[in-house]
């Protein structure tokens, strides 16, 4: 297969320092800088500013925090019925399925492995062995806070340093083990339905990630895993837990015979943050 230039170019290009350029910039409370680029992507990318909770352009202190926005509650109403999983964002389905083992789909024939997605950890890797997966990709117009799909307690965070190549669809087709190779923060939660763990992937471009508990994780200075365990941190379902700084890729991933995909969702799926995308239970659940 012929890797596309624009693949090509991102194993040369300078990532780290490209998005700390990018984040200074996005961070800026200049009006000279930050003016022009809030109503560009507004336009450019059809921003529905309807949604936000402050929806008046020039209210954003910097382009960061417009890209952050929050919305008014009743634009993401949050599926209430128990057994239900929510989608944790805005965005599109990449993949999703069964974990084959330790084996995750990351694009059609392309495939990257749980071990690698964890750091190594495999500890943790085992609880998810044959469990359920699923990819989300926000795009650059979506809203770029993250929720919970189902209430529990946080038992562990894990950051691991890495690349920060995009995670657009051309990238996953032609990059091997990209969401394993690029920086990422990895919760753990204990859920009714078991373990749950929520990546979220960092990418060219993406400023930093944030989290409720412990604020902005990315980019790290010892560019080494590390790894945070906890006790009093519980989140409801549809709760925020984090943020991207500039967006990337949100990765769900459950134990084996735990919970079951909506079998109406599909790779290219659109999802809003909120709405059902599962149910608590081996497949068998979803007849009735």
């Amino acid at each position: 297969m012929k890797i596309p230039l624009s693949i090509l170019k991102q194993y040369f290009l300078p990532q780290r320092l490209l998005s700390r350029f990018i984040g200074k910039v996005a961070h800026s409370k200049l009006a000279l800088i930050k003016t022009p680029f809030i109503h560009y992507f507004h336009k450019h990318y059809h921003v529905n500013m309807q949604e936000a909770l402050e929806p008046s352009l020039s209210a954003y202190p910097s382009f960061c925090d417009f890209f952050i926005r929050k919305l008014k509650p009743e634009a993401r109403p949050v599926d209430a019925h128990l057994h239900h999983l929510v989608s944790p964002a805005d965005g599109v389905i990449s993949e999703l399925g069964n974990i084959e083992s330790t084996k995750l789909i990351q694009a059609k024939g392309v495939y990257f492995d749980l071990n690698n997605l964890f750091g190594q950890q495999s500890s943790i890797a085992t609880a998810f062995t044959n469990g359920k997966f699923i990819t989300i990709y926000l795009a650059p117009k979506d809203y770029h806070r993250v929720h919970m799909p189902l209430a529990g307690h946080l038992r562990e965070m894990i950051y691991v340093p890495g690349k920060l190549f995009s995670v657009n669809t051309t990238s996953t087709q032609h990059i091997p083990q990209l969401f394993a190779r690029n920086e990422r923060v990895i919760s753990i939660f204990e859920t009714e339905a078991g373990p749950m763990a929520l990546v979220l992937v960092g990418a060219m471009i993406v400023a930093s990630i944030n989290t409720r508990w412990a604020g902005q994780i990315t980019p790290g200075a010892k560019r080494q895993i590390s790894t945070h365990s906890y006790k009093n941190v519980f989140l409801q379902k549809g709760e925020e837990m984090g943020y991207f700084n500039l967006g990337s890729t949100v990765i769900v991933l459950f134990g084996d015979q735990s919970i079951a995909w909506e079998s109406t969702l599909h790779v290219s799926s659109k999802l809003k943050m909120g709405e059902k995308i599962g149910i608590k239970g081996p497949s068998i659940l979803l007849a009735h």
